[in-house]
């Protein structure tokens, strides 16, 4: 099956709960809208709340599951913001049924002899840190759901290095990495996966970022991706974990 033609059924994510980290722009704001269109109530994470809100809009204005928005900046939040996190959905929710770790940052161009270290050191802490912190939180909620999937954005600079792309090379290689250790240590324990998922070129404010001469209109959109998004999150999915997927195919972890 290719997946990316994926037809998800219309109540899908019917009373899942799932949060999308970066859900105010680009791949997270589309796939959020589109969770809750097949039924999930949705947590909207990131740092600036203005474009929450619109996504929280966006979502309320279709009469679909009223959103939540979870404001916080990944890039100086610390364990203790992602164990308050945990206390805060429990008390809400009791559990989580998904995440979508959809939240990066770009970071510099440029020859790892000129690479900023400070500038290192964010993106470490955005791509890599942030998710551990937020697994590790989360992890007690996404056991008691019957089959949680948490998903990470690969990159195929994270498969292999490419000159000039420094920390976010790297940064994605090692959330590849947290991705299939944890996918190993839930197996046997838990019904939990984790999968990646490498979305290619799309047309986000990243992309045009890291590619300011590329005619957006070269590159898909984010809506052309939902179909895979939605395989990963339902219960179509349940079994596989540890896997890169990338385009059409398995990536053997």
């Amino acid at each position: 099956m290719n997946i990316n033609e994926y037809q998800a059924p219309s109540q899908l994510l019917k009373d899942k709960i799932i949060l999308v980290t970066g859900a105010g722009d680009g791949i997270g704001k589309t796939a959020a809208v589109t969770f809750a269109r097949h039924g999930a109530t949705v947590v909207l994470l990131g740092r600036t709340i203005s474009k929450l809100e619109k996504t929280y809009d966006l979502i309320v204005s279709e009469t679909l599951p009223e959103p939540a928005i979870y404001p916080i900046n990944f890039e100086g939040a610390s364990e203790k913001d992602y164990n308050d996190m945990c206390d805060r959905l429990n008390e809400e929710f009791g559990l989580v049924d998904g995440i979508l770790y959809n939240a990066a940052e770009l970071g510099d161009r440029t020859p790892i002899e000129n690479y900023a270290a400070d500038v290192w050191m964010r993106l470490f802490q955005v791509n890599v840190h942030s998710p551990f912190m937020m697994t590790k939180a989360l992890l007690p909620l996404l056991r008691k759901s019957e089959g949680a999937s948490v998903l990470f954005t690969g990159s195929s600079v994270g498969y292999k290095g490419r000159a000039y792309w420094g920390a976010y090379a790297a940064s994605k290689a090692a959330a590849e990495n947290l991705m299939q250790t944890l996918a190993d240590e839930e197996d046997g324990t838990s019904r939990v996966r984790i999968n990646s998922i490498n979305p290619g070129g799309t047309r986000t404010p990243m992309r045009a970022k890291a590619y300011p001469a590329e005619n957006p209109g070269s590159v898909k959109t984010p809506d052309a991706l939902m179909p895979s998004y939605l395989y990963f999150m339902g219960k179509d999915s349940e079994g596989i974990s540890g896997k890169q997927f990338n385009t059409t195919e398995f990536r053997d972890s």
